[in-house]
């Protein structure tokens, strides 16, 4: 009996080993065996398939043969380090661990190091996997993710630009609707600025025809003249709304053409201050003088613009001041500006509302009865931004208003 159980006991040993054998034979896995040295003392048909080595001709071989010449020396320092504490682990963990053929091709490899004693030495097994296809699955698909990152990049920069249109498109509608809604205030404060201003000096010129008529039978000179010069300037303020809605009209269509010419500013200055004298109320005084840092007084400006620019605040200088009051136009050159200045004595501008003075149809709360639309000194601002100057003011009420407009003296 005794016998017959020792038979059965190394039946029973003989099988497990044809079973490791097996598994050894017949595994997908490559799997070799190398002692401490690094030399291969056994491997698998799948190993040496995967390397594509004969079985025998791998046994002649070392382990650092299998490796990349990059990573021979780095292999055998860790080779050593696993020897001295050799445990079962997964070789190379968050590495990227590559493998040689015998024809010096190189494979994305996994590997499992298991180590083991028998009675001629230690060992240790390699389970070396061929994860070339994963490999490639995962370089697609991360070559997928990067394509797709791209595409989402570029059709996010599309969404942005189509967006950034849109906001471009609004800007320009809102720009509109409120341009649109300026014109109809423009229109409505025309309409009645108009009716106002037109409906005053052409009632004075109806009544004093009247009498004009009535004094002329009656040989009364001096009345008749009296209401001629009535009659004479509301034809003159009638003259200036049309002149101010005709120029804001061109300004608007762009229609305002800077032509610049050269001519002598003194004597320019000199000819309109006398023709303005002649509109001034009684006792009213223009003076003019000119200073220049060399001897000549030559400038090259646009003269119509320029004159329009003088006899729009001079009239205002008019308007607003009383009687026997002075109005001071000076022109001063330097090599590369010129710059006018007309004070004048008059009402002034209230220091809440000088903010408003270039807006349109914008009058002072102190203008009272004295006509005007409210778009003379936003006619000359932007005559003067056109000659590429400025213009500022400084004024007190009831102390009178200084206009100072510097221009470029060659444009």
């Amino acid at each position: 009996m005794k016998k017959d159980t020792g038979i059965l006991s190394t039946v029973a040993e003989m099988d497990i080993l044809h079973q490791s054998e097996a598994i050894f034979l017949f595994a997908t896995e490559g799997i070799l065996i190398a002692d401490q040295e690094g030399n291969i003392v056994r491997v698998n048909p799948s190993g040496a398939a995967m390397f594509g080595y004969e079985p025998e001709e791998l046994q002649n071989l070392k382990i650092e043969d299998l490796i990349p010449n990059r990573f021979r020396q780095v292999h055998t320092e860790h080779r050593k380090g696993f020897n001295t504490h050799p445990h079962a682990r997964s070789m190379g963990g968050g590495m990227d661990l590559y493998a040689l053929r015998k024809d010096s091709s190189e494979f994305p490899v996994e590997i499992s190091l298991s180590p083991y004693r028998n009675s001629k030495g230690s060992y240790t097994i390699a389970f070396v996997i061929d994860i070339t296809v994963r490999k490639k699955a995962e370089n697609r698909l991360v070559s997928y993710k990067n394509e797709l990152e791209v595409e989402v990049e570029e059709r996010t920069l599309v969404l942005k630009e189509a967006i950034q249109k849109l906001e471009k498109t609004k800007d320009e509608l809102d720009r509109a609707l409120k341009r649109e809604q300026e014109l109809n205030l423009m229109k409505s404060r025309f309409i009645t600025i108009a009716s106002h201003e037109f409906r005053t000096p052409l009632a004075t010129v109806l009544s004093s025809l009247s009498l004009v008529e009535k004094y002329a039978d009656l040989d009364e000179d001096e009345k008749r003249d009296k209401h001629i010069n009535r009659i004479k300037s509301s034809v003159r303020n009638l003259t200036e709304i049309l002149n101010d809605f005709l120029s804001l009209n061109k300004l608007e269509e762009g229609k305002v053409v800077v032509s610049s010419e050269a001519f002598e500013i003194d004597d320019f200055f000199d000819e309109i201050c006398q023709q303005m004298q002649g509109i001034t109320k009684k006792g009213q005084k223009i003076a003019y003088t000119c200073k220049t840092s060399d001897n000549s007084c030559v400038v090259r400006l646009d003269p119509k613009l320029v004159k329009n620019i003088i006899i729009n605040l001079i009239s205002n200088a008019i308007k607003f001041s009383p009687e026997n009051a002075s109005i001071r136009v000076s022109g001063t050159l330097t090599d590369t500006q010129l710059e006018i200045r007309i004070k004048d004595e008059g009402i002034g501008i209230p220091k809440a509302e000088q903010k408003h003075m270039f807006e349109r149809f914008y009058r002072m709360s102190n203008a009272g009865e004295i006509q005007g639309t409210g778009l003379g000194l936003s006619i000359v601002n932007q005559y003067v931004l056109l000659l590429k100057g400025k213009i500022e003011f400084i004024s007190e009420e009831n102390q009178g208003t200084e206009f100072i407009i510097t221009l470029p003296r060659h444009l």
